[in-house]
């Protein structure tokens, strides 16, 4: 393979360069950046990519994050390669927040009073409580064992993940939809002025390149007349 690694990562280095990677945030926020600016595409429809990366960034559907910004953006016309870049805006610095803010605006439209045990925050939290990392790994233990148990004697039990769903990836589900509106709305008004702004100086840096060279190309020409 052409593009394959030569020094093969562990699992552990992996997961850390997934939760710092290499240089930090900062240097990989600044890459982002400078490669949506350098697309090539109106700045409307860049925009249109950078909302919906954003707004996926608030969806449950961890893992497939790439799948669903490419279909939203699609869907709305904009640039997929600029959406995909934007699900960086979900990152493990910002998954707590959105988190917060997904299940709490979830949890309030369906009826219910927000369980800040799930993260770890109510003061009255039994010790056996099954917080959100716990409920992820009910969850992914019920779909593994359950696909083992048809090949099997085992039972197939689906009460870990029932609680999940009914818990977490439902309400998560329903509450992401509006602050995942309102931050995609406001990642696009301001990208717009942004891109436009360094599209327009870079075609002006690019003109006086040009006529720089028109200018050296002509005075060579009259020097060897």
């Amino acid at each position: 393979m052409v593009f394959k690694r030569r020094d093969r990562r562990p699992i552990w280095q992996i997961v850390v360069s997934f939760i710092y990677p290499r240089g930090g945030w900062t240097r990989a926020a600044h890459y982002v950046k400078h490669r949506v600016r350098r697309l090539p595409d109106t700045p409307e429809k860049i925009s249109r990519g950078i909302a919906a990366g954003v707004f996926t960034a608030f969806t449950p559907f961890y893992g497939l994050h790439f799948i669903v910004a490419a279909i939203i953006a699609s869907i709305m016309r904009g640039n997929i390669f600029a959406a995909l870049l934007a699900t960086f805006f979900g990152n493990p610095l910002t998954y707590i927040p959105i988190g917060v803010a997904s299940l709490g605006t979830g949890y309030w439209l369906i009826g219910r009073p927000f369980n800040a045990n799930l993260f770890g925050f109510g003061s009255d939290m039994a010790p056996e409580f099954c917080a959100l990392g716990c409920r992820f790994g009910n969850a992914f233990f019920d779909i593994t064992h359950n696909f083992m148990a048809v090949f099997t004697a085992e039972t197939a039990d689906w009460r870990g993940l029932g609680e999940f769903y009914h818990e977490v990836f439902y309400p998560y589900m329903i509450g992401g939809i509006l602050p995942g509106i309102i931050c995609g709305t406001v990642a696009y008004y301001l990208s717009v002025p942004l891109i436009s702004a360094y599209q327009n100086r870079r075609r002006k840096a690019l003109r006086a390149k040009l006529d720089q060279l028109k200018k050296k190309s002509t005075s060579v020409s009259e020097d060897s007349l």
